[in-house]
């Protein structure tokens, strides 16, 4: 038996929590991403590493798997469940944390691929990546009655600017997923682009729409407008397999380097896109088309 059959021979929170983890290891070692952490250096982060994402990652395993072991025992959304993996993304937070000495890596990945996380459990085999967001946000719009107060930059950008920001992103089904990230990878490999341009491409697609807070705390709407119009330029040159594609890539990632902004939100729903399109491609193969 290969590692490929045996990975398919174990349990399904096993599986979820390996494909979670998975998708943040592909999303941080992808490069070259605009003033993102990846395999040339830290980007616009001062205080992050490829091996410090590599271990934050890592770290967030038992937490994943103990969001799916709930949604599996729950068997559907409700507020009890909402309010379990709210305490379980606290206490991943934490171990994270310890692991990266304070530091940030993954906060928003934590609430997106949590929530991911925890509607593929509850869902019955056979159920599309739409119908796995749906659940998704059906969790998200449920309020966490013990999440203690406290108002992130992210929630600071939200408040000021009056975008969706990370909530309002899940609350609504993961748009920038569903309608940007997926169907750009998937066109981008139908064109026979390698892998990592069509997780480039993905990324890109969305940045170009996305209100991405982690860009407006660092840098505002001018930020925001640079990372959005620099991205639709590089699709619109062909993407990140073509001369003209990779020279506007280029020119993205200085330009926001230049203005200290790093498109973080936006690598979190790139690693919520790795995940739900290998959720389809991966457990199909054991528990039916998703």
């Amino acid at each position: 038996m290969n590692a490929q059959q045996q990975w398919r021979h174990k349990p399904l929170d096993v599986q979820l929590a390996d494909l979670a983890v998975q998708a943040l290891l592909d999303e941080v070692a992808l490069s070259p991403k605009p003033a993102l952490v990846d395999r040339r250096g830290s980007g616009a982060h001062r205080d992050l590493t490829l091996e410090l994402m590599q271990a934050s990652a890592w770290s967030l395993w038992p937490s994943f798997q103990a969001m799916a072991q709930a949604g599996m025992a729950a068997g559907h959304v409700s507020q009890e469940l909402r309010e379990c993996i709210g305490q379980l993304g606290r206490e991943g937070e934490a171990e994270m944390l310890r692991v990266t000495g304070g530091v940030n890596t993954h906060r928003g990945a934590i609430w997106a691929l949590g929530l991911l996380v925890t509607a593929a459990a509850v869902s019955a085999p056979g159920s599309s990546a739409a119908h796995v967001t749906r659940q998704a946000a059906h969790l998200a719009r449920l309020e966490d009655r013990q999440m203690p107060v406290r108002q992130s930059h992210g929630q600071q950008a939200v408040a000021r600017y009056g975008v969706r920001g990370a909530r309002g992103e899940a609350q609504a089904g993961f748009p920038a997923v569903l309608l940007n990230g997926l169907p750009q990878l998937r066109a981008s490999r139908k064109a026979c682009a390698p892998e990592s341009a069509a997780r480039l491409d993905a990324l890109l697609a969305i940045m170009s729409t996305l209100e991405d807070t982690c860009v407006l705390h660092r840098a505002g709407l001018d930020g925001l407008l640079c990372m959005q119009s620099g991205a639709r330029a590089v699709l619109e040159a062909g993407g990140s397999t073509s001369l003209a594609g990779r020279q506007q890539l280029k020119a993205l990632d200085q330009a926001l380097l230049a203005l200290n902004a790093s498109p973080g939100g936006a690598a979190d729903l790139l690693a919520a896109t790795l995940f739900l399109d290998a959720l389809e491609s991966e457990l199909s193969a054991v528990h039916g088309s998703y």
